[in-house]
């Protein structure tokens, strides 16, 4: 339990310091203003117009990066920030949603993927939740000692996690090659000015920085996990 803790300590402030690194590029490109004028949600519509996608809505959300791409409604939400604003970070979210939505209208295999895997993802998190809490109120005596229900749980926690851990890092291409047609296409298409693309680019980087410390977290939960139970077995 107690390396348990420390592994979640680690990369809960590994995972603080990239979420607070991404607030800071995000608030300092958004004061790059596009030499366009082109608003978020007018990119996105240039975006999906060069790629011939008509059936794709784009609207907005409430929140601060909150911005997503729903494949099963066809729609590119777009927080009001990025919705309205014209500078570099509205420019390289807008873009990068729409990636998304590019990849749904070319069956792109991993996005494909992803998206069925959400209902096992959903499940496993609600077995997670259930299987700490039990943890946390049985602490040490179910794991740490010989008991079938303790090995019952363990291989639980092993199946989800191995799910989750599968989900965080199909999804690390997902993104990635988001990042990658967004930004290609606006280079070939010269929607942003050099110093823009700079931010944009660097922007990027930072939001698929954090998919990274997910993926990481789930693995290491995952061995962690692993190890207990193998251990279980040594004893």
């Amino acid at each position: 339990m107690g390396l348990y803790l420390i592994i979640g300590f680690i990369v809960m402030l590994i995972s603080l310091w990239v979420s607070n690194r991404l607030k800071k590029k995000f608030a300092f490109y958004s004061q790059v203003r596009l030499q366009n004028n082109m608003s978020g949600a007018e990119i996105a519509a240039r975006m999906l117009a060069d790629h011939g996608i008509n059936d794709v809505k784009i609207t907005h959300v409430e929140g601060q990066l909150t911005d997503h791409y729903n494949p099963l409604n066809k729609t590119v939400n777009l927080s009001e920030s990025v919705y309205h604003e014209r500078n570099a970070a509205a420019a390289a979210v807008a873009a990068h949603e729409c990636g998304h939505a590019v990849q749904h209208a070319e069956a792109y295999a991993w996005l494909g993927l992803r998206s069925k895997m959400v209902p096992i993802v959903n499940i496993s998190a609600t077995i997670m939740n259930f299987a700490n809490m039990i943890m946390l109120l049985a602490g040490g005596y179910l794991f740490y000692n010989h008991n079938p229900i303790g090995d019952t749980i363990l291989l639980v926690l092993i199946v989800a996690n191995l799910f989750l851990t599968a989900f965080a890092m199909i999804t690390l291409p997902v993104e990635f090659d988001a990042s990658n047609r967004a930004l290609v296409w606006m280079k070939n298409n010269n929607i942003v000015a050099s110093n823009e693309y700079d931010g944009a680019k660097d922007s990027l980087k930072w939001a698929a920085m954090t998919y990274v410390v997910a993926a990481i977290g789930a693995l290491a939960n995952l061995m962690y996990f692993i190890s207990l139970f193998l251990g279980r077995r040594d004893d």
